[in-house]
């Protein structure tokens, strides 16, 4: 809290420097600040005094932090402060940066720009960067760096520890270090905190953990983020199919994954579709369209169905019209159920909790707990229908039946959706609130009218 109170009065004194054009004073304040502050600084002042003062502000950065700063900007703005480069400021940042962060920023620049960067690269620097590019958006050969600490297995510990000390500032990461053979094939681990406890003469080889957890280099990224959640790693090797090791991806860069898959699964258990990684503000009302569109007009013919059951029992709801006021009850009932049990189960799916070979014990999990769940909420709804509501007994029997009925059905279907998505290649997600929603209230109109049919012997 005392840091984010200083943050916004150092911003605050920031922005009217800037605003009084008092640009050493306003320098002095962004020294005081972390790089992290410092992104945030420049989005909120490209958001408040226009671009143009973003990139003033950005060019007050000394030049090894601007780096660092540039690799947190949004993409817009990263865009923006590229345009507004020289050749020699740009191809100064690109180098300054940490590979992995480079090449996401590659990813995001225009065609032109990326060419310009590449022209001015070396030989090997192209190719390396070309490498890159060229994996998959989403796997992990887009997430690794080539920046990593690579030992040889007849080292000892003092010529490691010398090794280290020359590559270390250049490296990703030095407290896990990697020993491959001669054919760049992975060999196990070392970690620097037994190097750094053992003698100088004692062989690497006698530290050596071969038992190695790896990723493939096409992988997807979500696979990638649950090796990271099981064994708590700082990094994890990536090799190819021939197991040779390419490069390592660190904890800071799946934590940005993390966030990605989960505004994913936010995104479209909402049903919302296609959308990117700019924030909500900054995204155009039209994608926005674009994106929430389709999802709407499938649940809405979707919908089209209960009207359809509803219009096949005009004649009941003609006789028995009070049956009609307890409508909106069960199928909100069935769609709070049915969202509760499948909220529960894609997240299961999320954290590798379940499985799809789980989906009897769910089902049997389920069946239980709505069984209980619709006895006693029928039960209370009972009490309301027959002393508060005035209704025949009839009424309260068959509203109360159909709302045990609907609400073991939307708990199953619930359930079971998410893990039958997951069987078949779909995303879980997709088997979320308005999707579950929309079927239940279908199930409750034909469950509820069948039953009131049969009671009051009506067809």
């Amino acid at each position: 809290m005392e840091h984010a109170k200083n943050f916004e009065e150092i911003k605050a004194n920031i922005i009217a420097l800037l605003d009084a054009k008092k640009y050493i004073g306003a320098r002095g304040e962004v020294l005081k600040l972390n790089e992290a502050d410092v992104a945030d600084l420049i989005d909120e002042t490209s958001d408040e005094l226009g671009i143009e003062m973003a990139i003033i502000l950005f060019r007050m950065l000394p030049k090894d932090e601007a780096a660092e700063v540039f690799s947190r900007l949004s993409t817009d703005d990263q865009l923006a402060i590229v345009n507004g480069m020289t050749d020699k400021e740009l191809r100064f940042i690109i180098d300054e940066m940490d590979f992995d962060d480079m090449i996401d920023v590659l990813e995001e620049l225009p065609a032109n720009i990326v060419d310009k960067i590449l022209e001015k690269s070396t030989k090997e620097e192209r190719k390396l960067i070309n490498t890159f590019l060229n994996y998959p958006e989403d796997s992990a050969g887009s997430l690794m760096t080539p920046d990593y600490i690579t030992l040889q297995k007849g080292w000892n510990v003092g010529e490691t520890l010398a090794h280290i000390k020359r590559e270390g500032m250049d490296s990703e990461t030095v407290y896990t270090c990697y020993v491959k053979d001669w054919g760049r094939k992975l060999l196990g681990i070392v970690s620097l905190r037994s190097l750094v406890t053992q003698d100088a003469d004692v062989p690497i080889a006698d530290l050596l953990v071969g038992d190695v957890v790896y990723v493939n280099v096409y992988d997807d990224q979500e696979k990638v983020s649950e090796a990271f959640t099981k064994y708590g790693f700082l990094a994890i090797p990536v090799v190819d199919n021939e197991k040779r090791l390419v490069g390592i991806i660190t904890v800071d860069d799946i934590l940005k994954v993390v966030e990605e898959e989960v505004t994913e699964d936010i995104e479209r258990m909402g049903g919302v579709f296609g959308s990117d990684d700019r924030e909500y503000l900054d995204t155009g009302i039209f994608r926005q369209v674009r994106n929430r569109f389709p999802w709407l007009i499938l649940l809405m013919f979707s919908a089209m169905l209960t009207g359809l059951v509803i219009s096949k029992f005009e004649l009941l709801l003609t006789d028995v019209a009070s049956l009609m006021t307890y409508l909106p009850l069960l199928m909100g009932t069935g769609g709070n159920s049915g969202s509760q049990a499948s909220t529960l189960v894609i997240r299961g799916l999320a954290v590798g909790e379940l499985e799809p070979k789980d989906a009897l014990r769910v089902l049997w999990k389920e069946l239980r707990i709505s069984l209980l769940l619709g006895l006693c909420l029928s039960g209370v709804n009972l009490l309301k229908i027959l002393f508060l509501d005035n209704e025949p007994l009839s009424v309260g029997i068959t509203v109360c039946i159909a709302q045990i009925i609907v609400i073991v059905l939307a708990k199953c279907l619930g359930g079971m959706l998410p893990l039958l998505a997951k069987k078949v290649g779909i995303d879980p997600a997709l088997m979320a609130a308005p999707f579950i929603s929309t079927l239940t209230d279908t199930f409750s109109c034909l469950v509820y009218f069948t039953l009131a049919s049969a009671i009051f012997h009506l067809t």
